[in-house]
């Protein structure tokens, strides 16, 4: 049982979660209090849970045609396992929500109920934004720029232009990469009558679009923020370069792009190293 538990959360994507509320917790002004850990423990595991948990128990249908579910890109669990992975999603959430609540102001508890109000829209029954093509994509960036935005309103710092600007970059960065994510299930998805970004565009126009918003995040950055943070939009260059192999795919194709979607996991974890040392330096000397 605790095995099933902890493949649907997604272990290889929990640091894309807590290290945005982290990251953003600590710039704002923030210190490793007590607020710090109980806010990295949620982002790092119950927020997976119930993100992928309660995707993993309405797309069970879909993902029994998936042939990439059942290892590192997803879990498939039994039909009998799901009841038990919604009460484990709750269990583990509401008593950090309970305890994050109490910690920040109204505007950070508004931003909290948004991001988790996220998760559920994207999976549940009757909203299922993951089926409406571009709400799917924004909803899913939301998933993880709601995190960020949480700890820097959560350490008390207002939110100024540069940092809507740096936000609305890793909001294209999140739409970008799910559209990738969705391009190689274009024809699973079809199959199951899901109505994605991917195969409502299909996938030529959709990997276009995935360049277009990485070149656009890493330009904001860029030109947008002053000093050596600036540089962080060059890490965009990482993730169009994965991409670019693809351009020419088709519907029919569409498979291949999986190629991409396991080098943009571990792409994740060494721009996130690069940009840690970055942030670690503009901390340290240009304070």
């Amino acid at each position: 049982m605790l095995h099933g538990i902890i493949t649907t959360s997604r272990p290889v994507s929990w640091v894309n979660t807590a290290y945005p509320f982290a990251a953003a917790y600590l710039l704002a002004g923030g210190s490793m209090d007590w607020k710090f850990v109980v806010g990295t423990v949620f982002f790092l595991f119950p927020y997976n849970l119930v993100m992928y948990g309660v995707n993993d128990v309405f797309d069970y249908e879909s993902d029994l045609r998936n042939p990439r579910k059942g290892g590192i890109e997803g879990a498939l669990l039994a039909r009998r396992s799901h009841r038990m992975i919604l009460l484990a999603s709750a269990v583990t959430a509401v008593p950090f929500l309970v305890v994050l609540a109490f910690a920040g102001s109204g505007i950070s508890t508004a931003v909290l109920a948004g991001s988790v109000a996220a998760l559920l829209a994207y999976s549940v029954p009757v909203l299922r934004f993951k089926e409406r093509a571009g709400l799917d994509s924004v909803t899913s960036a939301v998933h993880f720029v709601s995190p960020a935005i949480f700890g820097w309103v959560l350490a008390g710092a207002p939110v100024h232009p540069t940092q809507w600007l740096v936000f609305i970059a890793f909001l294209l960065w999140g739409m970008a990469s799910h559209a990738l994510g969705a391009i190689q299930d274009i024809l699973p998805d079809r199959e199951a009558s899901l109505g994605s970004i991917a195969v409502a565009f299909g996938a030529r126009r959709t990997i276009f679009l995935v360049a277009g918003a990485y070149l656009l995040a890493g330009l904001l950055v860029l030109f947008g923020v002053r000093g050596i943070g600036s540089l962080a939009g060059l890490l965009a260059i990482a993730y169009i370069l994965n991409v670019l192999p693809h351009l020419g795919v088709q519907d029919s194709t569409s498979g291949t792009v999986n190629r991409a979607w396991k080098r943009f996991l571990w792409i994740n974890y060494f721009c996130g190293f690069l940009l840690t040392m970055l942030l670690i330096y503009a901390a340290v000397f240009t304070r």
